[in-house]
Formats: C-alpha cells, sequence, structure tokens
C-alpha cells in the first residue's frame, strides 16, 4: 500500500507524467494501456528492491524505460539497485542520466556521490559534492575537507578549514586535519615566521602567541615553544593561556612548586576549557605520584572540580592512587567524592576497600556499619564489617554481622568465600576451631568452584 501511494505521489509531482506530445498520434486506450503498464512496472520494481530482489527490480525498471525512456526517476532508480549489487559502472551511469535529465534534484546528485565514494575515487567525487553544497552548504562542507585530505590537497583542505572554523566554529575533526598539515616543514615553516613577525609588530595580541606555540610542540621544538610562553608570559602579565604552556615546561624540568603555581592559576581561570583542566590535573597527579610532597597542592587543586556535574574527580583520584596500592591517599579522595555524590555505591565500596587495605580498622567498622544502614540487603557491606570487627578483636560482633549477610549473598562465590573465611576468624578468636576450620573448608570450597 505504501508503494502505490508512493507512485501515485511521484505522478501527481510530475516526476512521472508520460510528455503530452510522446502520444499525440495515439489512440486514447492506448496511452492508457501504456500508462497501466509503466505503472505496474514500476510498483514491481519498488516492491522487489524493497525485499533485496534487485535484479528483478532492475528489469522491471528497464520496461519502464520502454515507455519513458526519459524518465529521471526511473534511472535514479536504476542506480539505487546497481549500487546495491555493487555493479558500480552502472550505477554511476544512471545516476549521471538522471543528473543530465533533472540537475535540480539534489538526490541525484548525492546517488552519485555515494558511487564515487563507495569506490574511492575521491577525485570524481569532489565535484559533486561541490554541486551539493548548492544544497546544503554547511553539511558537505565537512566532506570537502575530508576529500581534499584523501586527494592530497592540502592548501584546499587549510583554507577551507580556517573558512569554517570562522563562519561554523570549530570541530575536533578538523582541527585533528589542521594538526596533520600544519605538522608539515612545508606549512609550518612560513607560519612561524609570519607569527614571529606579526608578535615584533604587536607584542600585546595573545592569539599570536597561542598560535606559535602550538606549532613548536607540534614540531617537537619544545625550547622554542618555551621561550615564546615565556615572552607572552612577560608582555601580558596577566595571560592565563602562558600558564598552560609553562605548566608542562616545569612538569618537564621538575621544578614543582612552579608547577603547582601554573596549575592552580589555569583551574581558576574562567577563560580556559574543562578540557584542558582535567588534562592538566590528570598530569599534576601522575607527578605527585612520583613527589607525594606536593600532595597538599594535589588536594587543593581538586577543589576546584567540586560544582563539575560531569565527573567525580575526587573519586576518581581515588582510583588513581587505589591502582598503586596507596590505600590511604585514596580513602582521603574517595570520602572526598562521597560528599560530592552520596549515594554511590561503587563510591562506598572502593572506601572501604581502601580502609581494608590502609588497615584503618576503626574506619572501616563505623563506615560498613553506617552504610548498612543505607543499603540493608548489600551483603559485601556486612563483610567489610566483619573484617573490621575481627581486626579489632571484636569477634562476637564479627560472627553477628557476618553471618546476617550470608543471608544476602547472591550468586558471587567470591563473595561468599570471603563471608566464611571472616566467619572462621570470628569463631577461631571466640575459641571455637571446629567451627573455625569448618567455614575455612568452606570458602577454599568456593573459590575452587570459582576457578574450575
Amino acid at each position: 500500500m505504501k508503494l502505490k501511494i508512493l507512485f501515485y505521489s511521484l505522478m501527481l509531482s510530475g516526476a512521472l507524467c508520460v510528455p503530452e506530445t510522446g502520444y499525440a498520434q495515439k489512440e486514447p486506450d492506448e496511452i492508457a494501456l501504456a500508462n497501466t503498464e509503466f505503472e505496474n512496472n514500476f510498483y514491481e520494481a519498488l516492491k522487489q528492491k524493497g525485499i533485496e530482489n534487485y535484479d528483478k527490480a532492475i528489469q522491471s525498471l528497464q520496461k519502464c524505460l520502454s515507455h519513458q525512456p526519459d524518465n529521471a526517476v526511473i534511472y535514479n532508480e536504476l542506480g539505487k539497485n546497481y549500487l546495491a549489487l555493487k555493479q558500480y559502472g552502472d550505477a554511476e551511469n544512471a545516476f549521471k542520466k538522471a543528473t543530465t535529465l533533472d540537475a535540480s534534484n539534489r538526490w541525484y546528485w548525492q546517488g552519485l556521490y555515494d558511487v564515487y565514494y563507495e569506490i574511492k575515487d575521491f577525485n570524481k567525487a569532489i565535484p559533486i559534492v561541490q554541486k551539493l553544497m548548492e544544497w546544503r552548504k554547511d553539511y558537505y562542507q565537512e566532506d570537502l575537507v575530508s576529500l581534499y585530505m584523501y586527494t592530497y590537497q592540502y592548501d584546499k583542505a587549510l583554507a577551507l578549514i580556517e573558512e569554517m572554523d570562522e563562519t561554523v566554529g570549530i570541530s575536533d575533526k578538523r582541527e585533528m586535519y589542521k594538526e596533520q598539515i600544519l605538522s608539515l616543514e612545508k606549512y609550518s615553516q612560513p607560519k612561524k615566521e609570519m607569527l614571529e613577525e606579526a608578535i615584533k609588530k604587536n607584542p600585546k595580541e595573545e592569539s599570536n602567541y597561542l598560535e606559535l606555540i602550538y606549532l613548536y610542540s607540534e614540531s617537537n621544538q619544545e625550547e622554542k615553544a618555551q621561550e615564546v610562553a615565556k615572552k607572552l608570559e612577560k608582555e601580558i602579565p596577566g595571560s592565563d593561556w602562558a600558564q598552560v604552556s609553562l605548566f608542562k615546561f616545569h612538569l618537564n624540568n621538575n621544578e614543582g612548586d612552579k608547577a603547582s603555581e601554573a596549575m592552580l592559576r589555569i583551574l581558576g581561570s574562567p577563560k580556559i576549557d574543562s578540557k584542558i583542566k582535567h588534562r592538566v590535573l590528570n598530569e599534576f597527579l601522575i607527578f605527585t605520584n612520583n613527589n607525594p610532597q606536593y600532595n597538599s597542592s594535589l588536594a587543593k587543586a581538586v577543589t576546584y572540580f567540586k560544582d563539575d556535574a560531569t565527573v567525580n574527580v575526587p573519586k576518581e583520584v581515588g582510583k588513581f592512587f587505589f591502582s598503586k596500592q596507596k590505600y590511604d591517599q585514596a580513602a582521603v579522595y574517595f570520602e572526598k567524592g562521597l560528599q560530592q555524590k552520596s549515594d554511590d555505591i561503587e563510591g562506598v565500596e572502593l572506601l572501604l576497600y581502601s580502609y581494608e587495605g590502609a588497615n584503618q580498622n576503626q574506619q572501616l567498622w563505623d563506615s560498613a556499619n553506617k552504610y548498612i544502614d543505607y543499603y540493608p540487603l548489600q551483603a559485601s557491606l556486612y563483610c567489610f564489617a566483619g573484617v573490621g570487627a575481627n581486626r579489632l578483636g571484636q569477634f562476637k560482633k564479627a560472627k553477628e554481622v557476618l553471618e546476617t549477610g550470608m543471608e544476602y549473598v547472591v550468586e558471587d562465590p567470591e563473595l561468599e568465600a570471603k563471608l566464611n573465611r571472616e566467619l572462621g576468624e570470628a569463631y577461631g578468636g571466640l575459641g571455637d576451631q571446629k567451627k573455625k576450620e569448618l567455614y575455612f573448608t568452606k570458602a577454599k570450597e568456593l573459590l575452587k568452584s570459582k576457578i574450575n
């Protein structure tokens, strides 16, 4: 039924109309018969294409052409079917014929572009995309940039990228292309010289410094980039962007105090993008791992992200230290993370793991019990509480909380094994060696079954 509706809509729009001159000398009955055959064949072609019988669809479309040899719609449909069959030469010819008959229909050009893109004939694709830009310039410009890159036409690509940066804004993909182009000496060296001259003429224009720092960094001329960053800081002392470059240089030179100062300037700047701030924090975190004397600077840096709705920064910092088995430091940041998001059960468990790893047994016992009140069905919390109680020598409390936790274990042999082992510890502390061995044996069997 939908295909019938499509057919009649094409008829009404004039796309499938039979030219009057073609039947000027024919009887009305002959014209009606021709129209009926045309309609049936076109309907059959759409039906066969819909069920992916492309060969049969083509046969029906060829019959349509015998009635209307200059119908662009038929050639467009032929192109689609040939393309589906990967008969690219036939598809190209069909779409070309459609565009010749009706150059005003965007979709005929789109079909031709699809053929060239499929066979990776990007040189042929370029003029087609330029034609398609008459309908949707902003959309097809992105394709044109890529086509210029694929065909090594870097001058044209760079010019179009700069035009689009001005008109539609910067995109990650175009920035990547721009980096590739400017990494070539042919493009970067003249640009560097031009920017150096521009800085001499107007030393208060910040953007020239930033672009030059970027170019030097991309070509691994770090000393040159640092010189430019220092010039920027001298000429424009309030420039936060200068600190982005200087921060990296200070880290590389192991100048922790200067790096800390630059980092805090960056994090406090409303001008600098959050992605850059996250990257700076991450680099300082790695630096602090090897230079723990800067832990206080790291803690201060984390406070700048307290209103970040996208990432729980303290929690992520905690995960970093947790992965390094620095459990006492991890616990500090997991606590801060839970202050930002108190209903984070993963954060709760990571905090309790950290207390356990750092042997902070009183905190482990107190916190586990606190969170049991919030999550009474979470078996792992009872296990943490049991570990804390056992380590504090409170074996009766451990036994009670662990036995309660057993009731909530669901298909988790590892957790069940740990509960049994801790129960064994509790009974051992209470002087019941028989039950101690019983629970230890259960724990071993559970772990063994998990391995098998």
